[in-house]
């Protein structure tokens, strides 16, 4: 029975061996496993099977134990790397409770000393009025730096030395009353800590935050402003001096685009001193160098305001493990007496300066840090660097647009009366990618751009962006997308004699990158087009767009609101030429006192007071604006190729497309206005003209005074009810003006979309041109008949719309409008019966 046991005992050792266990491995084998693993981490069983063929060493190994084996080495791998993971959020985190109880102590120190300021005043307060106003006037005593101080290095480093420790004291003491960022809450998750100024000259802003790079890297790339801060145009190193620590000293000039049509842009002179500390942290830190006639030749300086820097930089740690700590102060006084009164609190919030500056280089030094680490993946095969590439192109050909440096060789052109929009004309600006010369652009005429800027009353810019990028074909015209995508091309065809093409009202978004809190989006946009006719019928027309969207979210508090487009060849190549058109709204802060009207230029255009929709509607506007006073700027620019001889043609084209685009951001701006204003109500018609309810009382009127029947039905007594009625009509309902080439003055919804145009767009559309030669010869046939007896039934046919499509109509009926005193004809008013595209 011993013996049987034994057996036993020794058959369930050599079972537990056939399934794996207890088996060791020599050096020989493992190094032999580990190369196969290296190779195939999960090998079949017929490569399993072949290993044991191919290494005599692995001869007396069961394939089941080797299958055990990369079992076993797969979980290894997999702690590894979690280990690996949790190591690094440790760390992570270890680092940021650093940073934070470096804060609290910060703020400890803040509060102690605010007490004992409070102390002091209340002492004060009851101390001689005199004592209190001799000491106010030495507190406002602040050390000024001579222009002598610069003019020699001894002088240069004097000035540095104090910019540092003014700068330390900001970023990590108490020289500045800093507060927690509106909607920026601190934790692991978060980008950083971000505080801006309260209560001290200027506009400053604060972050801190840990990135997994090394100093060095981070130092490189803070000092490469254009890079990060999408609002430099030009940064130019013009001194650099080595002082005795192992720092430089740099004598720096900047330029900043103004962000809107409205202002000024800003230039910068100053001195930025690079330095380490003993901790092993390095420092660079900057200021402004006092002094007139400082910097650059006054000649190239000319468009520009100068601005302030105060005592700015950036504080970076090494951190025990890896990466680093930063510190990121900006301090500036943009001299915001230089500009309108309603765009004063844009260069007086902290908060603006904190999202375009502070915040955006601490987003974009993590965004480097994960591209480098591997964490992110862009779609299309395009690189991190050739997308961040394009978004910086796009942000700047925009900027580029909108100020229009005559150094650059823009000019503006003489108005057509009305200085409403702005058109402005470049003879010397070639597109050309240099890495195919021979398809490359290189324009004969030049680049126009029509731009204008505009007060936006009780519309979230992030809602208004959000619906420009998601409903393009509620205000874009697919025609002048074409005509600019044609030119792009080199293409034989251009406005005015384009091929008529029909655009399906399709767009379809391809993300191309992302940044890493989403708050920029660059994508590729798809348009589809079809012609017209039996020519090229299978032919595709699309039109490709590269876009950037920024600002979507409305908590951000002080970001601004983009989206920038530029059309593109299909199978754009990295060095692709742009040429960008857009929008931009800032959000402006509330500020008492501050007239609705504030904005005096008449290059401004105030949607606000021109969104009318009737006394009733715009008392409650009114009403609510009292009560909900949010207000932004809205900056539209849009940029055109031309030949030389077509640059008047172009200009009024652009003209008039961005009279349209403005007009279709008015009715967007009705319908999304928290306000209450809507579209149901039917806008006003054109200026001069009778406002939208008087016009439909007297189409209706004239209707039953002529034809003896009711247009709408009995229960529209008339005001706001009669003009909804007549707002939903089934049947096209159009008005033209009594002159000599007659325009269309309102249409109702089916109207527009018969003839796919907007209100004011509308107004630029001439009776004539709806018609084809057989309606325009039975209309001229009954147009005596229709001013004797007052109205005359059309028969049914065909029209074009503004797209260029065939519209059927049963049947039309026209009849003379009468104004109130019912002697006087208004306008001819047109009902299309039954109508339908063909």
């Amino acid at each position: 029975m011993a013996v049987a046991h034994r057996e036993s005992n020794g058959g369930s050792i050599s079972k537990h061996l056939d399934n794996g266990k207890y088996v060791r491995y020599t050096a020989e084998q493992v190094e032999a496993l580990e190369r196969v693993y290296m190779e195939c981490p999960k090998p079949s069983s017929m490569r399993r099977q072949q290993l044991i063929r191919e290494c005599p060493i692995l001869a007396n190994i069961e394939p089941k134990q080797i299958k055990v084996w990369f079992q076993n080495r797969r979980c290894r791998e997999k702690q590894r790397k979690e280990s690996s993971r949790l190591q690094a959020v440790n760390r992570k985190l270890s680092a940021m409770n650093k940073l934070l109880m470096e804060e609290n102590d910060r703020l400890q120190k803040q509060v102690s000393q605010l007490v004992t300021e409070n102390g002091y005043m209340r002492q004060q307060l009851q101390t001689v009025p005199s004592v209190t106003t001799d000491l106010s006037c030495e507190s406002t005593v602040t050390p000024q730096h001579s222009l002598r101080d610069a003019n020699n290095p001894a002088g240069l480093l004097s000035i540095a030395e104090e910019t540092l420790a003014e700068f330390l004291s900001k970023a990590t003491g108490t020289a500045v009353d800093w507060v927690q960022m509106p909607g920026m809450k601190p934790g692991p998750d978060s980008v950083g800590i971000f505080a801006i100024s309260h209560s001290c000259s200027g506009v400053a802003a604060r972050a801190c935050g840990l990135v997994s790079l090394e100093p060095t890297k981070i130092v490189e790339i803070l000092k490469d402003r254009p890079a990060w801060f999408r609002d430099c145009r030009r940064h130019e190193v013009y001194t650099m001096l080595p002082t005795g620590n192992g720092g430089t000293i740099e004598l720096l000039y900047a330029q900043i685009y103004a962000p809107t049509t409205l202002a000024p842009a800003r230039d910068f002179w100053t001195l930025r001193y690079t330095t380490s500390l003993d901790n092993g942290s390095i420092v660079v830190c900057e200021r402004s160098l006092s002094g007139s006639g400082a910097g650059p030749h006054a000649a190239a300086t000319a468009q520009f305001v100068r601005g302030e820097m105060l005592p700015s930089g950036y504080l970076v740690r090494p951190c025990d493990g890896g990466g680093s700590i930063i510190h990121i102060v900006d301090h500036l006084n943009l001299q915001a007496w230089t500009v309108p009164e309603v765009l004063r609190t844009l260069y007086e919030s902290s908060k603006v300066v904190a999202q375009k500056m502070t915040i955006a280089a601490l987003r974009y030094i993590r965004q480097i840090a994960q591209e480098t680490s591997g964490e992110v993946i862009y779609g299309m095969g395009r690189q991190p660097a050739v997308l961040r590439t394009f978004s910086q192109r796009l942000s700047r050909g925009f900027n580029d647009a909108i100020n229009g440096f005559s150094d650059d060789g823009w000019s503006v052109m003489n108005c057509d009366g009305s200085e409403d929009v702005i058109v402005a004309v470049n003879s010397a600006k070639n597109l050309v990618s240099t890495s195919d010369l021979s398809s490359s652009l290189s324009l004969v005429g030049g680049v126009l751009c029509a731009k204008a800027s505009m007060l936006l009353q009780n519309v979230p810019p992030a809602v208004l962006v959000r619906f420009l990028r998601e409903h393009r074909s509620e205000w874009a015209d697919f025609s002048i997308d074409a005509y600019s995508a044609a030119s792009l091309k080199g293409s034989s065809y251009a406005y005015p004699e384009m091929r008529p093409t029909r655009f399906t009202g399709n767009q379809i978004i391809m993300p191309l990158g992302q940044t890493i809190e989403h708050e920029e989006m660059l994508e590729v946009i798809r348009l589809e087009g079809h012609p017209f006719g039996q020519e090229g019928t299978f032919m595709s027309r699309d039109i490709h767009l590269l876009q950037l969207c920024s600002g979507v979210d409305e908590n951000a508090v002080g970001a601004c609101s983009e989206l920038v487009f530029a059309p593109i060849d299909e199978m754009f190549p990295d060095d692709a030429p742009l040429l960008p058109s857009g929008f931009r709204i800032i959000p402006l802060d509330s500020k008492s006192g501050v007239v609705q009207d504030a904005i005096t230029t008449n290059r401004t255009l105030d949607l606000a007071s021109s969104l009318e929709v009737g006394p009733a509607t715009n008392n409650a506007a009114n009403d609510s604006s009292s009560c909900y006073n949010m207000r932004s700027v809205l900056t539209i620019a849009f940029q055109f190729p031309y030949e030389n001889n077509q640059p008047d043609s172009v200009a009024t084209m652009a003209r008039q497309y961005v009279r349209s685009v403005v007009s279709s951001v008015q009715r967007v701006a009705m319908a999304i206005s928290p306000s209450g204003m809507s579209l149901m109500a039917g806008p006003t018609v054109s200026s001069g003209a009778p406002e939208a309810q008087t016009l439909a009382n007297w189409i209706c009127q004239s209707h039953r005074y002529h034809l003896g029947t009711d247009l709408l039905s009995s229960d529209s007594v008339g005001g706001d009810t009669l003009l909804k009625n007549l707002w939903h009509h089934p049947d096209a309902i159009l008005c033209c003006s009594l002159k000599s080439s007659p325009v269309f003055i309102f249409a109702n919804q089916a109207g527009l979309d018969m003839l796919e145009t907007t209100l004011v767009a509308l107004q630029d559309i001439t009776l004539d041109k709806i018609f084809d030669d057989a309606g325009r010869k039975v209309f001229n046939s009954e147009f005596a008949k229709i001013m004797q007896q007052g109205f005359a039934y059309l028969p049914g046919g065909i029209c074009m719309s503004t797209m260029g499509r065939h519209v059927s109509f049963e049947q039309a009926i026209a009849w003379k409008v009468l104004a109130a005193d019912e002697s006087t004809v208004h306008c001819l008013a047109f009902s299309f019966v039954n109508w339908s595209f063909v």
